[in-house]
C-alpha cells in the first residue's frame, strides 16, 4: 500500500533525524506500524521494532534500568532481538508507544546519544494516563496519520494517474468532460463505500467483496469498542454514547452534535473529556463553529457549537446501517449506482470532512440562527483558509450538495454579508467542473485538490 506519509519520513530522515524522534500518531489500523516497518526495512542498514503491545517486562526494564548506561541497553536490545546495530546506519521502532510512557521519556536520553535514529507509532498519545508523571521530550516531531485519502485508494487500484489530470482540470478551471467524469465518479463512490483503512482497501482489492469489505470495518468498529472501554476508565459510557450516536447526528439536517440527545440537561462540561478522548483517538474529526470568516478561524471558535464527523466514511456507513449485524450488499448496490435518497447527505458531508482532514485542513464551518433578520440566517458547510494569507480575501466558504437538485440560499447570502473577507466560494456536488455568478462548483473527487 503506497502511502504519501512516506515522503514525509523520508523528508525526516534526510533532515532531522539524529536530532529528533520522529513519532507517528494516529487511529488503531489506520497503518502506522506498517508504514514504519516498511520505511525501515527499506530506508536503513538494519532495524528493530520494539512492540510495546507484545514484549514482557524484561524488555521494558532496559529504559529504565539502563538509560545511565547506554552501551548496555543496545548491547541487550542487539542480543534479545538478534540484530547488529549499525552506528548512524540503524532505526530503533518503538510501537504503540502510548503503552509504555516511560520509553518515550528516554528518547530524550537516546536522541543525544546520536548512535541511531528513532521513530515512535502510537495511538492517544494526549490522554491524561499516557501523559502522567513523564517529561515529552522537546527532541519529538509529531506527524498525523489518516485513513487512505482519494488518490492513495485510487493507487492501490493500480491507478497512477488520475489524480494528476483532475489537478490539471482544477488548475486551469476546465470540466473533466463527460465520460472521464462518470468514470472518475463511478471510482469516487467506491471509495465512499470501501473507505479508507489500509485492511479494508485491501480486501476490496483483492476479492471486489463489499460483504467481505464490511465484515473487516466491523473487526476494526469491535476494536475501537474494546480500546473505548480499556482505555476511557472512568468516562467510558459516556464516550461509547457519544460514538453510538455520531450516525443519528450526522443524518439531522443541521448535523450539529446536540448533546441533549444523550441526556436531558447534558452540558458540554460534562461530555468534554468523552469527545476530547475521540478525537485524540482519531477515531472521530470534530469540526467547530467559527463566528466570523476571519484570518485565524480558531480566534473565532464557538466550543460549545461543534459537528462530529467519523474520521472513515466507509466505517460510518458499517456503523450506520447496522441493523442485521452486516451491511446488505442491496445497500452497498444503491450506493454504488448513486440511488440512494435517504442517508446520502450525511455519507457524502462525512467523506468531504475526511478529505479536508486528510489535505491539512482544521475542520470549521459558519452557523447564524438568528430569529431577528433572515438575511444573517445561514448555514455554511466549512471554511477553509488559502493557503497564503493577504491582507483580505482570505477565506473560502464551501457548500456540499449530496442531490441534483439544490438551492443556494446560504451560500449567496454569506457572499453578501462578508464579501471583503472572502476568497473563492465553492460548491462540491455530483456534476463536473464550472464557474457562475463567482461561485466554483467542482466535482466531490475534486476535494483534495482544495
Amino acid at each position: 500500500m503506497k502511502r504519501k506519509l512516506y515522503a514525509r519520513l523520508s523528508e525526516w530522515k534526510r533532515d532531522g533525524a539524529g536530532r529528533t524522534v520522529l513519532l507517528i500518531d494516529g487511529a488503531r489500523r489506520v497503518g502506522k506500524s506498517y508504514i514504519a516497518e516498511e520505511f525501515a526495512r527499506a530506508e536503513y542498514k538494519s532495524y528493530i521494532l520494539v512492540d510495546f503491545n507484545r514484549i514482557g517486562d524484561d524488555v521494558k526494564s532496559l529504559f529504565v534500568d539502563y538509560l545511565n548506561d547506554l552501551d548496555m541497553l543496545f548491547l541487550r536490545l542487539s542480543a534479545y532481538y538478534n540484530v547488529k546495530l549499525y552506528e548512524r546506519e540503524s532505526l530503533i521502532v518503538f510501537d504503540e508507544i502510548q503503552l509504555f510512557p516511560r520509553a518515550r521519556a528516554a528518547l530524550k536520553y537516546l536522541v543525544a546519544d546520536g548512535r541511531f535514529d528513532y521513530m515512535e507509532t502510537g495511538s492517544l498519545m494526549s490522554i491524561r494516563r499516557n501523559v502522567q508523571d513523564i517529561v515529552i521530550p522537546s527532541e519529538e516531531r509529531h506527524i498525523y496519520m489518516y485513513p487512505m485519502d482519494f488518490e492513495e485508494f485510487l493507487w492501490a487500484l493500480g491507478n497512477e494517474t488520475f489524480m494528476g489530470m483532475a489537478a490539471g482540470c482544477f488548475a486551469s478551471g476546465k470540466p473533466m468532460g463527460q465520460a472521464m467524469h462518470r468514470k472518475a465518479m463511478d471510482l469516487f463512490r467506491q471509495y465512499l463505500i470501501v473507505g479508507g483503512m489500509p485492511q479494508a482497501v485491501q480486501e476490496y482489492v483483492d476479492t471486489h467483496d463489499f460483504d467481505r469489505v464490511d465484515q473487516v470495518k466491523r473487526d476494526i468498529l469491535t476494536l475501537y469498542r474494546a480500546d473505548i472501554v480499556k482505555h476511557a476508565q472512568g468516562y467510558e459510557m459516556k464516550v461509547e454514547s457519544i460514538f453510538d450516536e455520531i450516525p443519528a447526528q450526522l443524518q439531522k439536517h443541521e448535523k450539529k452534535f446536540r448533546l441533549s440527545s444523550l441526556k436531558k440537561d447534558a452540558r458540554l462540561r460534562d461530555y468534554e473529556d468523552a469527545l476530547f478522548w475521540l478525537n485524540d483517538a482519531m477515531i472521530v474529526n470534530i469540526c467547530y463553529n467559527s463566528t466570523a470568516p476571519d484570518i485565524g478561524l480558531k480566534l473565532n471558535r464557538e466550543r460549545v457549537t461543534l459537528k462530529c464527523y467519523m474520521a472513515d466514511t466507509g466505517l460510518l456507513i458499517s456503523h450506520a446501517f447496522d441493523e442485521n449485524g452486516i451491511v446488505s450488499a442491496e445497500i452497498y448496490k444503491k450506493l454504488l449506482f448513486d440511488k440512494l435518497e435517504v442517508n446520502k447527505g450525511m455519507l457524502v458531508e462525512n467523506i468531504v470532512a475526511q478529505m479536508l482532514t486528510a489535505a491539512g485542513h482544521k475542520l470549521y464551518f459558519y452557523s447564524n440562527s438568528s430569529r431577528a433578520a433572515s438575511a444573517s440566517r445561514m448555514e455554511i458547510d466549512f471554511l477553509i483558509a488559502k493557503n497564503k494569507i493577504s491582507s483580505r480575501h482570505n477565506i473560502s466558504p464551501i457548500e456540499v450538495k449530496s442531490g441534483k437538485n439544490y438551492t443556494l440560499s446560504s451560500l449567496r447570502k454569506f457572499k453578501d454579508k462578508y464579501g471583503e473577507q472572502l476568497y473563492i466560494p465553492y460548491v462540491l456536488h455530483d456534476g463536473d467542473l464550472k464557474e457562475e455568478d463567482g461561485i466554483r462548483y467542482l466535482p466531490l473527487y475534486m476535494t483534495p485538490l482544495l
